[in-house]
């Protein structure tokens, strides 16, 4: 069984914008069923978040009906490399002046061989 972690509140305030997993599936024009499954493939990362401690998703994952370009592969590099959820996100959203953006910024505007090449470097 897949156990969600309550994010942390330095992680919450580095994503601009959550999703319940009745949103992402509406985005995704997918079943709700089908979401959950998504994360446990490592195609997405789902915290719990409120008081009620609501699965969530970043809302920066879901792009035109899909997930964005090159998320599921850096999720991967970033799993490969001992991230945990926790620290993929706030690798995804912490502004990188070289970047210019955040790595989730730069996958959304297709510039996800560079995000790549950094996670795969974090490894060394």
């Amino acid at each position: 069984m897949t156990v969600y972690s309550s994010v942390d509140a330095r992680i919450d305030a580095l994503v601009p914008s959550w999703l319940t997993l009745p949103e992402v599936a509406e985005r995704l024009g997918l079943e709700v069923t089908r979401i959950r499954p998504l994360i446990k493939e490592g195609q997405l990362i789902a915290v719990r978040r409120g008081e009620n401690k609501v699965l969530m998703v970043p809302g920066d994952f879901i792009g035109d009906g899909k997930i964005v370009k090159g998320l599921p592969g850096t999720l991967t590099l970033l799993k490969d490399d001992g991230f945990t959820d926790d620290e993929a996100l706030e690798w995804l959203f912490t502004p990188d002046p070289t970047l210019p953006g955040t790595p989730a910024n730069a996958l959304r505007e297709n510039r996800g061989t560079e995000v790549k090449r950094r996670a795969q470097a974090l490894a060394v």
